[in-house]
């Protein structure tokens, strides 16, 4: 079977999801170091920032993993979940493609039956007390000095992630409680989010709390967001603020193709896979909608990102604009997803095959499991479950799912 595909990519894809699977999809993550029950056993030390923000960023720097010794418990993860039931929903797709995957990916109705496992898991970490269901991480982290965000509390990122992998399900299992929790989570975004005006437009905010309020890939998802769950419901006033967001975002656009990851001087980095998010969410937009108003911002957008942080001639991925290093396992697991929502998959296909390459070589380790970031020097080789597991298993399955209708396609062509 393996040779009928890219090389290592069935093998890959089934040991990493066996791995995942026998974990229940619990584990750790680079920015959990406070749910130490150590350091929650010392008096008074977690009342200061900077010892919280010290705290996170040597559990998330450090080669060694310190999470077993300090106590901190493998835990679900919504963000995490929702990749899991995205990667199965891709792996049910590619059966649809091509049949005979079903020999080493298990039958349609047994992805179904997982899909709608982990979809109803997925509900069941929506966190309560908000105009709408939303999703946040299992773990407290501290943003810089500024604030401290609690365990669970909603961020759109996570819960885009939620709402596209709830909606996917749906598409599968006719499940009316997913569309309807789903669907739902759009007045999260309109209602408990804030709206700071820009350049006609809109940026919304990360979360319900105060700061963060002008990151571009925050706002495109909740464009992306309020797309997707247009489609369901036709409510033209999620359309309508999306499009304010895609317009506010768009102008900060640069003339080369990148965005800075936010509007603010702290935030004046261009990085790989956000911008592969922005990517997404104006490639989504004009999928979903037929408005092509914003064609150009992601053909730039889609030129630069491919051309910038991935090497041709290796398939080499790149963190930052200007630096390789560290080289982040989201980097090269975003590349998939965006060619896919940008229907470029084919054009792009052999530095995506390079890529995957490259990935199989350099981040995979003998487990089948997948490294957190690779430096010149020690890398951090822990496997995260929602950092790099489960953020690489959906990019192997979306993988998948195209060589199987590439496959497909060949054959209604002979």
């Amino acid at each position: 079977m393996d040779n009928q595909y890219p090389e290592g990519l069935v093998e890959a894809l089934t040991t990493l999801r066996d791995y995942c699977a026998h974990n229940d999809y619990k584990g750790w993550d680079p920015y959990d170091g406070l749910n130490s029950r150590v350091f929650r056993a010392i008096p008074l030390i977690g009342r200061s920032a900077i010892i919280r923000l010290c705290w996170i960023q040597l559990f998330k720097r450090s080669p060694l993993n310190l999470r077993p010794l300090l106590l901190v418990p493998k835990q679900h993860n919504a963000k995490g979940i929702a990749l899991a039931v995205q990667a199965h929903c891709e792996m049910y797709r590619a059966i649809e493609a091509d049949p005979s995957l079903a020999e080493i990916l298990g039958t349609q109705d047994a992805l179904k039956n997982e899909i709608n496992r982990l979809s109803r898991l997925l509900v069941s970490l929506a966190t309560p007390g908000f105009s709408g269901p939303a999703w946040g991480y299992n773990f407290p982290w501290q943003c810089r000095r500024e604030f401290l965000f609690p365990a669970g509390q909603p961020t759109v990122v996570a819960t885009n992630f939620a709402v596209w992998a709830l909606l996917d399900a749906y598409d599968i299992t006719g499940d009316e409680m997913l569309k309807d929790t789903a669907c739902a989570a759009a007045r999260f975004v309109t209602e408990d989010l804030r709206r700071t005006p820009h350049a006609g437009g809109v940026i919304l905010s990360y979360s319900a709390m105060p700061g963060n309020d002008t990151i571009y890939n925050a706002s495109l998802l909740g464009s992306r967001l309020l797309t997707r769950i247009y489609t369901y419901t036709k409510d033209e006033s999620l359309l309508d603020l999306a499009r304010q967001s895609l317009k506010a975002c768009a102008a900060e656009q640069r003339p080369d193709g990148s965005w800075t990851y936010g509007l603010k001087p702290i935030t004046g980095w261009i990085d790989s896979f956000h911008t592969g998010y922005n990517l997404d969410a104006y490639a989504d937009y004009a999928k979903l909608t037929g408005d092509h108003t914003y064609d150009e911002v992601f053909r730039r957008g889609l030129e630069y990102y491919t051309t910038t942080f991935f090497d041709a001639s290796d398939g080499t991925p790149s963190y930052y604009h200007d630096k390789r290093y560290p080289i982040d396992i989201h980097c090269p697991g975003q590349l998939p997803v965006t060619l896919d929502a940008t229907d470029s998959y084919d054009e792009y296909r052999p530095l995506a095959l390079k890529v995957l390459r490259w990935t199989l070589d350099n981040m995979r380790q003998s487990d089948g499991t997948f490294i957190y970031q690779k430096k010149p020097g020690i890398s951090s080789r822990i496997p995260y479950m929602r950092w790099s597991l489960t953020f690489e298993l959906r990019s192997l399955a979306v993988t998948l799912r195209r060589e199987a209708q590439r496959k497909a396609k060949d054959i209604d062509n002979d």
